[in-house]
């Protein structure tokens, strides 16, 4: 396993852990703040990257990433103040099922508006072609910004390896995003009164405060996280109606592994998830070389032949999931989780 592919794979991995954070922290602040499981989660994701392309063709890029979160995120509270928050005091089952009725309800809006097929959605020009260049040759393991050196051009000279612009710019994005979150949760006054909601939303509405306010502005709050993460994530992958459900699952396993409502455990299971998938996805390791390497001393016959030479890049897709069962099992409230289930 050379050099340039472990250090493209650890990149790859925390593009993608720091994508999937941007949606999940969004999920991870309605469910701490109000309870609720919102199935439509995605659906906002997804419709982040169709308002930000419509706006794109029009303004540009950047237009289109500053308005299209805030624009999604009025949604949310709208659906919030009308709809969800009459569903509150019936329980959970009619919460769940207005979210999951919402998700279908936005496919169908998306199709209508921009059709089923895929969109032309591309990151500006200043962020198109490579940051840098990894460079492995005889002379060792090196880097170049920008586009590739002269010796990659030369056969056989040296394993080149490029990483986007547009890769690393979503990575900043959601880290800015953390740390802004972060902040507004334990330094300022609306932090501290969205926290206090949670705990003691009595002694809050005695104080002056709206609850039910909060909690719409939370909700809208996190939904304008969920487009904001479409915008980056429709632009580097692909904008299409069937996003959402490419990641709705995904994301669930994230705070449910992080711990429910954990900000913390979301971040570090969204980053880990995303390097298992990137060294996953690029590796040619059976699970015969993983028993080998575990030191285990079985064979073909203790599982049959088919299952004995898998490769890890078959069984990419399923290991989120085989994770979460994992935890399920040993730690039901999730790796830094206070709340069973």
């Amino acid at each position: 396993m050379d050099a340039s592919y472990l250090l493209i794979s650890l990149l790859n991995g925390l593009s993608v852990g720091l994508l999937l954070f941007m949606l999940a922290s969004g999920l991870t602040l309605i469910f701490s703040m109000m309870g609720v499981l919102n199935f439509a989660h995605a659906s906002f994701y997804m419709l982040g990257a169709y308002v930000a392309f419509s706006i794109t063709q029009g303004l540009g890029f950047w237009w289109g990433l500053a308005l299209a979160p805030p624009l999604v995120g009025a949604l949310g509270a709208a659906f919030e103040r009308h709809a969800l928050r009459r569903m509150h005091r019936h329980g959970h089952v009619p919460e769940l099922l207005i979210t999951f009725g919402l998700s279908y309800l936005v496919l169908e809006v998306v199709q209508l508006l921009w059709g089923r097929q895929a969109l032309d959605f591309r990151p500006p020009a200043s962020l198109q072609g490579p940051l840098f260049t990894i460079v492995e040759s005889a002379a060792g393991l090196g880097a170049a910004w920008g586009e590739p050196p002269a010796i990659c051009r030369a056969a056989a000279q040296a394993v080149c390896t490029q990483f986007p612009a547009f890769r690393a710019f979503g990575m900043a994005v959601a880290v800015a995003m953390l740390v802004a979150v972060w902040l507004l949760l334990t330094r300022t006054r609306t932090g501290l009164v969205i926290q206090a909601s949670l705990t003691h939303p009595e002694a809050v509405e005695a104080l002056g405060h709206n609850v039910p306010r909060v909690f719409m502005w939370v909700f809208g709050g996190g939904s304008a996280l969920a487009a904001l993460a479409g915008v980056i994530g429709g632009a580097l992958r692909v904008t299409e109606p069937s996003m959402a459900q490419a990641v709705g699952a995904v994301v669930f396993a994230v705070i449910v592994i992080g711990g429910m409502g954990s900000l913390a455990g979301a971040f570090v299971a969204s980053v880990g998830l995303g390097l298992i998938d990137s060294f996953a996805v690029g590796s040619d390791r059976s699970l015969a070389d993983l028993y080998a390497l575990l030191g285990l001393k079985v064979g073909p016959a203790t599982f049959g032949y088919a299952v004995w030479s898998v490769k890890m890049s078959q069984v990419a897709a399923i290991l989120p999931y085989l994770l979460l069962v994992l935890v399920l099992v040993f730690r039901p409230k999730g790796l830094f989780g206070t709340r069973e289930g």
